[in-house]
Parts: C-alpha cells; structure tokens; sequence
C-alpha cells in the first residue's frame, strides 16, 4: 500500500511540475492585451536629433498650436493678381460671366491683407478644363515658401460618368460596362493631403498684414471662379444642422415614402475606374443572376483610394425630413473598416457624417445614418433632386497611418546609419559597438519601439482586434527593444530589420485602402419599412444550386459577342483577361458597328500560338506577342508584310523609327509595337542631398560620385543579367546595349548577316558595362523597389513603369524621388549621347483568307486614338499600377502622365535605339550573357571572353541563314 501510495504522490508531483512548467511558459510567451506599460508616461513626440523630418505637416501644426483657427473669411478678388503666366480671362464660360483659366504650367499671384492672423482653409471653385484625363495638380506657396511636404501637390479630381447610352447587351446576353468619359462641371475643393492621412482639409497659417498667395500649375489645366480663405463648417453637430433650418416646414406628410437608388445608377465619379460592376455571389444582389453578367452595383475594390467619391442624384417628393440609408459589403479587409463621407448637395452637412464606419462582413447589410446612440438622422430636403455623395475617407485610422509613415521614414534612417558602420552583409564574428560608435541609434530605437507599441494599441483599438497589419508593427516594435537591450545582435539581424520595415510598409498601403461595394441607396420618410438584406440558408442554397447548374450551360470563356467563325476574323490576345475584356468592349462598341467587321477575341497562353499556327487553327491576328516573334514568323512566311499594304505609312507615321526597327527584315515589316519600355535614372533627391552629391550626368559623373555613395555602404542599380521578376530570372542588358549605342556601335551589320561584336565599340562597351560589376562592385543581385525605398539604392536604371509602382507602393517617400534621363556618353562635339534600347510587346497580321479585313482590324488596334483608349480603360480598371506603355508617340500625349514626367519622357524616347531581330538573334543575347558571367564570375579577360563569343553568335547565324535558304 505505501508504495501505491508513493507512486501516485510520484505521478502528482511529476504533473504538477509539468503544469506549473506550461504555466509559466504560457505566462511568458502569452501577448500582452495592451501595451500601455511599454509606452505610458513616454513622450512619444520627442525625436533624436538628425532624425526625421522637419516639414511636414505635422511639424507645422506643432509650430502653430496657439494660432487660433479663423472665424472669418478672407474672399479673394481672382482678377485682381499681382503676377501671372500662362492665364487668361474668359467671358460667359460654362454659365460664369468671368473666370479664369489657368494653363498646366500656370503661376497665379496674389497680395492680400489679412486683419487677424490665424490658421486658415483654402477653399476653391474649379472647371477641369480637358487635357489628358489625369488629376488636376497645383502648388501652393505662403510668402514665397512652400509651407509643408504635401503643399505642393494638391489634387482636384475631374468628373466622369457613363457614356451616352447606358449599359448595352451583347449577343449572349450579357450586360456590356459602357466606356468612362469626362463630363466636367463646376466643382469645389478644399487644399487636402491626397494620401488622406490629414482627413481635415490643410490649415494655413496667414499673419496679420499683407500674405503672398502662390498657385502654381503642376499637372493639367483648370478654370477658377473663386478662390477664398475660411474655416470649414463641417465641424458643428447635428443639432447646430438642424437649427439652421425651419423644421415646421419640414414635417412631410408622406412619412412611409421609400425610394432605391440602384448604386450602378451613379451619374458622376472622381476616377474612371469607379464604374458599374457585377457579383454573382449572392442572391440578394439587386438584379440578381447566376448565369449573365448584370451590372448590379459599384464601387468594388476600386473604390478604395483616399478622396475617390460617387455621386448619385435622389428625388424628395415634397419639403420633409428623410432618412437615407446604403445597402453595402464590406469584405475586403477582415478586422477593419472602411469610412465614407457624406456630401449632400456639395457640403458635409455635420460632423457625424463626415465619418461613417462600414465594418467588415461578408453578407449585405444595410446602414441607415445613425448617431452614436442609434437614432437615425433626418435631413431636411425640399421637394426636387438632391445630390447624395460618398466620399473614401480614413477617418482616425489616418492619424495612425501619418505616426506610422514617420516612423518607417526614422526607421529607414536607422537602418542607413547603421549600413555606414557594418555594410549590408555584417560579419558574424566582429563586434561594431554599435551602442558605443551610435548611442543615438540606441536611443532612437528605444523611442521607436514604444511609438509602435502605441500604434499596436490603436490599431487594436480602432479594428478591435489584432490583425495582420498590427502584427507588423508588433514584430518590429518587439525586435528594436530586443535591439536595445542587446546592441550586439543587431549586425546579425540587420537584414530582417530591414525587411520588417518593408513588411510594415507594406501594412500602411493595406491599412490605408477602404474598398466597398455599394448595390444601392435608399431615401425614405422616417417611418418608412425599409427592406430585408440578409440571406436566409434557403436562399443561399438555392443560389449555389442554379449557379451550379449555369456552369455547365454558359461558356464563361467567351468575350463580347460571338459571331460564327466562317464569318468573323479571330484575334487571339497573350496578355490578361481584363485587357482582352477591354479590347473586346472596345470592338463591339466602335470596330464592329463601323466596318461591319464582326471579331472574336480568344484570351490564350503564350506557348500555344506557335502549334495553332503550324497547325492551321491559329488566328488571324495575333496580339501582345514577344518582340521577335513577328520576325521569326515572317522567316517561315506565316505573317504579312504590312509595309506592303494600303495604309501602312500613314500608321507607321504615328511610331518612332526605332521602335519600328525589330519589325524590320529585308524589304519588308511584319509587326507593329503595342508598347516601348525603356530605361531612365530614379534617384532619392534627400539621399543625394544628404550625401552632398550631384544627379549624374554622365557615366564618368556616375563613377565620380560612386565613391561617396558607397562609402555609407551604399550603391546603384545598375542593370544586371541576374534580374528576377516574381523570382523569375529575366536578364537584363539593357545596360550593355546603352553603352553600345552611346558610342554609335551596332549589333549587327547592314544585312544582319553577323554581329559586330568583336569590334572596337562593342568591346569598349562590354568593358564599361562589365567594369561596373567588377571593378566598381555594384550588386548584380537586388530589388530596386524595396532598396530605392529604404534609400540604401538612392540612384537606378530601370524602366519608366517602375514610376508607378513606386506611386502605388512606397507611399512613405512621396515628395523624396524622381526620374531624369539617363547618363549619357560625351562626343566630340560637346553633346551628351543616352541613347539606350527598347523593348516591348507587339501585334502581327497572320497570312490567313481573311487578310483585308485582319488589316482593317490591325490599323483600328494600332491607331493612336485606339491605343489612347485602351490605355486610359486599362488604368481604370487595373489603376494607376497598370499605366499602358504604349508605344504611338500621338496615344502617349493623351496618358496620364504629368506635365514634368511626360516631358522627361520625350525626351529619353528620341533617345530609344531598335535592335533588329535576324536569324539565330536568339545565340546573341543568350552568349552575351554567358560572356558577362564569364567575366564577372571567373575574371576572365573581357575582350577574349567576347570575341570567342562572337565566333560562336556567327556560327549559329550562318547555319539560320542557310537553313531559311538566305544569302550567305
């Protein structure tokens, strides 16, 4: 018995140990609730000197905090300028007697006299004159100075809406979305922060006496009408609202009125990409279908931007008080939420609607306007239309996002100081004293660390629970304490520091995306029975089942209208389904009703056009097909020569020589380029600034100042044959072509029947552009994005679209970045030679029965007015990450780009060299390759590395020739 006992007393002992174990490692590595301890009692404001920055807006509201804001309002007379250009009066415009219109590069003056200094907002009536279609831009200086970092791009939206004629069907049945077209009318803006991080309109500090106003044009044109300082009246409640009003004649009789105001009957919008769309996904959608496309309702994943609003028209049918309610899903971001402001006939009525929450669910709910205790809010309305307006705003989360912008800007300073002393690839083994040489990094990440607890605590607060985007902020905010408490790990840890801050950037751009979708807004008396949205089980299995049984019976690969196959040409498309889907609305609405040319549109992969082609069931127009695939064709006469055709020189006429060049053999032409990429020089204008150096203007420049670059540890970005794209490898030489080119050389000789690459030029060329690898030891192996964005790659060569992509993705460097031509090489005659290569995808006529009216179709495609279009509905749809690089010089002039950027542009494009394609080009490429490895990894002589390359690029040239039976 007492050894039963002893063993059981064993058994209880050894289970407590164990429980007592978990217990205090669960007490250990639970996550705290909050972490008020972290950061209470911190004054997180105060920064480490050298640190961060000292203009914005922020900032500027600090050195103005007992400014008291303005109770009155300072009209300012808009013809009465002390200074002008590019401005002109204009008489009886759109309704106005006189206003004012301003060109894209327009300065307008003004002397005013303030009685009483205060904090202003600056308030302006606008018409967006056409241009290019893109946001109007303007720059605001206060006594000759711009007064903060956001100043100097203040965006206008312009107006779009439907185009005549409303939603059409195609032959299936299908709704057709109609194209997106300006319809400019007279508007009003006060200055805001476009990031949206602000979400009051900007204040401006303007001193007793005489104030200098400056607005200077950035992008695109407008016309004013009036121009004033004041205070906002959003601020005052709702019963302040209300006071304003009579309410006794406001006592509608019709109190039960309900009227739905379907959400793709929007008649305005601030961006081209907010149109009709459609779901499927539930059977509560209004028209609701499982087989057919209907347009049934709006917004989307597209409405997500700070500042994007649509507008709808609603009828009150006498004087009264009237709910207004929004049918909408929000189930984009879990755990967040996305706020909408409400304009009503062009104003925020009262503060509790410049703020309306829709909170994440994947079921349609419908949100009548309520104050905070539920009670719904009646608007006054007299008898007649009434614009209803929802505008994407952030509400207080965009109070967080500005600490977290600020904090990733002191983190990236962080981690280039530390670069200075360790290098991007620490050694394990050396201790940098880091606390020792840098105290102030110690200090600055201490202070970091409990600024992102705080953020954490907000973000938690705010959402009500801790999502992804909080984790990131956690995982960094942990990490830099762990930092300070043991500075020796952070040389180990580097690298992962520096892509948590990626990853927090990364959170930022999410958090600040508020996407929605809206099926329909509804007006009712305030006892009105308003409708039922929620999905009952039965309904959603009923739904399931008849989209169920759709899949079998609807062709969901189909495009447009169909037509049968003897009848219409086929063009098949390489590229995405919303380019095909774009190009196929475009046909059917102007091709098509035209020429009477009826055109099925395939979406398909790139490898299966050749065996279509060989097997002849390929199309008859091939589109966004690789840039030597016309050439290659045409040597195994598949594709026409369209030089030969009527028409030809007229298109031809709207393209660059150059980019013409690869479409080029013997006597003849068989492609036309859709779109040109090239290369021009990113550079971080405060890392420069900071470094004390110049943007180089030539290659010799670039050498010069590489040594101070570096010596923080720093580089550039030069081209490199180890490129990968989503891991791919993708080599790139356009380095080396820019050299080749730059010193007048060329690839090839006048009838392609070798390469020139044993010549003098050409080896002079390898030897520079090899010698950046290995005597210079600029990295082969990098991502530009996300190095250009911490500022340790502050100067790269990469293509012009990487603009937007940075537009898009590193919003937190806004106002610190460019791009300029590229370094060039001096001649004699003192000029600067950047030439440098294109590339880009292209379209073929195939040599089918249908040759005249694939023609047809081909110079529709390529027509300037075709490819602008194209352009501006890709970026509608995909946004401003999807800008079309379109290769006709007359379409580019009609993108959105801006004035400043558009001009660099031109500029590099006069620039832009053709690489011809010849028999066996494909060896050229693939040995250069293998030459610069040769050189780079085995420090083999550069000029014998080439030559033997040569020999080898020729050999396989001369055996394409004889195999396509051409001259030797």
């Amino acid at each position: 018995m007492a050894k039963l006992w002893s063993k059981v007393w064993k058994k209880l002992l050894g289970a407590t140990v164990v429980i007592a174990v978990l217990m205090v490692y669960f007490a250990l590595t639970k996550e705290e609730d909050s972490f008020e301890a972290k950061y209470v009692g911190a004054t997180l404001n105060t920064e480490v000197e050298g640190l961060g920055r000292s203009n914005t807006y922020t900032k500027y509201l600090e050195r103005h905090t007992s400014t008291k804001k303005a109770t009155s309002t300072i009209d300012i007379d808009i013809f009465n300028y002390s200074y002008a250009e590019g401005v002109e009066m204009l008489s009886d415009f759109e309704g106005v007697e006189k206003v004012l219109k301003t060109e894209e590069n327009s300065i307008l003056e003004y002397r005013i006299t303030v009685k009483e200094a205060g904090m202003y907002q600056a308030y302006l009536e606008y018409f967006p004159l056409k241009s290019r279609g893109t946001d109007i831009e303007r720059c605001i200086y206060l006594n000759g100075e711009i007064p903060f970092l956001g100043a100097e791009t203040i965006t206008f939206s312009r107006i779009w809406g439907d185009m005549e004629g409303g939603v059409k069907k195609d032959n299936q049945g299908n709704d057709i979305r109609p194209s997106q077209v300006e319809k400019p009318r007279w508007e009003s803006s006060y200055f805001k922060d476009f990031m949206g991080y602000y979400t009051e309109p900007y204040y401006f500090y303007l001193e007793a006496g005489e104030n200098t106003i400056r607005l200077e044009g950035v992008n695109e044109p407008m016309a004013i009408r009036s121009f004033c300082f004041q205070d906002s009246e959003s601020s005052r409640d709702y019963q302040t609202f209300l006071s304003k009003y009579d309410l006794t004649q406001f006592q509608n009789t019709n109190i039960t009125y309900l009227d739905v105001i379907q959400g793709e009957d929007a008649l305005y919008r601030s961006s081209p990409s907010l149109y009709a769309i459609f779901d499927r996904s539930s059977s509560k959608t209004d028209p609701s279908s499982t087989a057919k496309i209907r347009l049934n309702m709006i917004g989307g994943g597209a409405w997500k931007v700070v500042g994007q609003w649509i507008e709808w028209e609603v009828e009150a049918p006498e004087d009264g008080l009237y709910r207004i309610s929004v049918k909408a899903r929000q189930n984009y971001n879990r755990g967040f939420v996305s706020n909408r402001i409400l304009y009503l006939d062009n104003e925020i009525p009262f503060e509790g609607v410049s703020v309306i929450p829709f909170r994440y669910s994947n079921e349609w709910t419908l949100y009548t306007l309520q104050d905070e205790n539920g009670e719904d809010y009646l608007f006054p309305l007299t008898k007649g239309i009434h614009k209803v307006r929802f505008e994407v705003t952030l509400g207080e989360l965009g109070d967080i996002l500005t600490r977290m912008e600020e904090s990733i800007f002191r983190l990236n300073e962080i981690y280039r100081k530390i670069l200075v002393l360790t290098g991007p690839e620490p050694d394990k083994y050396r201790d940098y004293r880091i606390d020792k040489v840098y105290p102030e990094v110690i200090t600055a990440m201490d202070l970091e660390s409990k600024i992102l607890y705080k953020i954490v605590d907000d973000l938690t607060n705010y959402s009500g629970e801790r999502g992804a985007q909080a984790g990131s902020a956690l995982t960094l905010a942990k990490q830099l304490e762990n930092f300070v408490k043991k500075p020796e790990k952070i040389p180990l840890a580097l690298t992962n520091y520096k892509e948590n801050i990626s990853s927090l950037g990364n959170s930022m751009i999410t958090l600040s995306e508020g996407s929605l979708d809206v099926d329909y807004i509804i007006l009712s008396g305030k006892d009105a029975t308003l409708p039922t949205v929620s999905e009952s089980f039965a309904e959603k299995a009923l739904h399931e089942a008849k989209s169920f049984g759709s899949s079998f019976v609807e062709d969901y690969n189909n495009l447009g209208n169909v037509y049968d196959k003897d009848t219409a040409i086929e063009v098949w498309m390489l590229s995405g389904r919303d380019q095909s889907t774009i190009l196929k609305t475009m046909i059917d609405d102007t091709f098509t009703p035209n020429t009477g040319i009826a055109v099925n549109v395939k979406l398909i992969a790139a490898e299966a056009l050749m065996p279509a082609v060989v097997a002849g069931t390929g199309p008859d127009v091939a589109l966004s097909v690789n840039q030597g695939d016309p050439v290659n064709y045409a040597l195994r006469n598949a594709v026409v020569d369209i030089s030969k055709l009527d028409g030809y020189k007229e298109l031809a006429a709207q393209y660059s020589e150059s980019s013409l060049i690869p479409f080029h053999y013997q006597d003849g032409v068989f492609g036309i380029p859709e779109t040109l990429n090239f290369n021009v020089m990113f550079y971080r204008k405060d890392v420069l600034e900071e470094l004390g150096v110049e943007i180089p203007n030539t290659w010799d420049d670039l050498i010069k100042i590489l040594p101070t670059i570096q010596k923080k540890n720093m580089n550039v970005g030069i081209p490199s044959i180890e490129r990968k794209i989503n891991n791919v490898l993708y080599p790139d030489l356009s380095n080396f072509f820019a050299q080749l080119y730059q010193r007048n050389g060329t690839l090839y000789n006048e009838d392609g029947s070798k390469t020139l690459l044993d010549g003098q030029l050409a080896v002079e060329a390898f030897e520079t552009y090899t010698r950046f690898f290995t005597h210079y030891k600029t990295p082969i192996v990098y991502d530009f994005v996300n190095r250009f964005r911490t500022g340790e790659m502050p100067i790269g060569f990469v293509d012009y679209n990487n603009f937007n992509t940075l537009v898009v993705f590193a919003p937190e460097i806004r106002g610190l970045w460019d791009f300029t031509l590229l370094p060039g090489t001096k001649v004699e005659d003192g000029t600067i030679n950047r030439s440098t290569s294109g590339w880009g995808v292209a379209s073929m006529v195939l040599k089918t029965e249908k040759q005249d009216a694939s023609w047809e179709f081909f110079k529709w495609w390529c027509s300037a007015e075709t490819q602008a279009r194209f352009g501006r509905e890709l970026e509608s749809v995909m946004g401003a990450s999807a800008r079309y690089a379109t290769a006709n010089r007359t379409a580019f002039e009609q993108l959105s780009w801006s004035a400043a950027n558009a001009a660099v542009l031109r500029q590099q494009w006069d620039s832009v060299v053709g690489t011809p394609e010849v028999p066996g080009g494909y060896y050229t490429s693939r040995h250069i390759i293998n030459a610069v490895r040769k050189v780079i990894n085995n420090s083999e002589d550069t000029r014998e590395t080439l030559l033997d390359y040569t020999r080898t690029i020729n050999n396989e040239i001369t055996k394409k020739r004889k195999e396509f039976g051409l001259e030797k």
